[in-house]
């Protein structure tokens, strides 16, 4: 029992080990290692609650390590990312522009401790997870260094677009709209067709896509969490 106490925990320290070394490659401009490493962390985020449940020792130390581990992965390496799109091209001591990057963890931050004391995120989410909007960020200079169209290339380096790109991703983190949750704990497709339908949206457009159907999935699942809630209503 003592063993099985410490798994989930361990899978959660991973996941902020993972963080770590994607913000060494970040600062070291390898942007598709850092984007690897943010996903595996990602990974790992999504196993430890299910191996907590699994094993009944959820608790409140849980709870804070996945937040605090959240925090460093899908917080401050996603706004570490933004600084460095922002100011590779125009950064000086004097520029406080690229720091702007770091609004994106600041939502995070401000969501994370939000979640923890929001009731209403046991089955679904209020606002995008920090996890899909770190892997929206964490693509985006992998987007252009394996993009082929100079139109997608250009936007992605100009630094008044990627500044929108901030306020829209801190806002819909932190926006009051309906997200359903990708967690699947039982087998019924009809209980659990939006997510399966966005399953294989999702892997369509990766196959598609490659790199840039990220943001293009996450812009899905806002949509159709948006229309499933609206539908719902009705």
């Amino acid at each position: 029992m003592t063993l099985k106490k410490h798994i989930p925990n361990i899978i959660t320290l991973l996941n902020l080990f993972c963080g770590c070394i994607a913000i060494v490659m970040t600062a070291e401009l390898q942007f598709e290692m850092a984007f690897y490493f943010v996903c595996l962390g990602i990974f790992f985020d999504f196993f430890d609650g299910f191996f907590a449940r699994k094993f009944g020792v959820s608790g409140p130390l849980g709870v804070q390590l996945d937040s605090l581990a959240d925090m460093v992965t899908s917080g401050v390496a996603p706004g570490f990312v933004m600084f460095c799109m922002m100011s590779l091209n125009d950064f000086s001591a004097t520029n406080f522009f690229p720091y702007l990057g770091f609004i994106i963890t600041l939502g995070a931050c401000y969501r994370l401790a939000n979640f923890n004391i929001d009731t209403r995120q046991s089955d679904s989410f209020i606002g995008l997870p920090t996890p899909a909007n770190a892997l929206l960020i964490m693509s985006l200079p992998v987007i252009i260094q394996y993009n082929s169209i100079n139109f997608i290339g250009d936007l992605l380096s100009n630094k008044w677009f990627l500044l929108v790109i901030i306020v829209f991703s801190t806002f819909v983190m932190n926006a009051e709209i309906p997200l359903f949750s990708l967690k699947i704990k039982d087998f019924s497709f009809q209980k659990y067709k939006v997510q399966i339908g966005f399953l294989l949206i999702s892997i369509l457009l990766i196959l598609t896509l490659q790199f840039l159907a990220i943001p293009l999935i996450i812009i899905t699942y806002v949509l159709l969490s948006v229309m499933n809630s609206l539908l719902t209503k009705k």
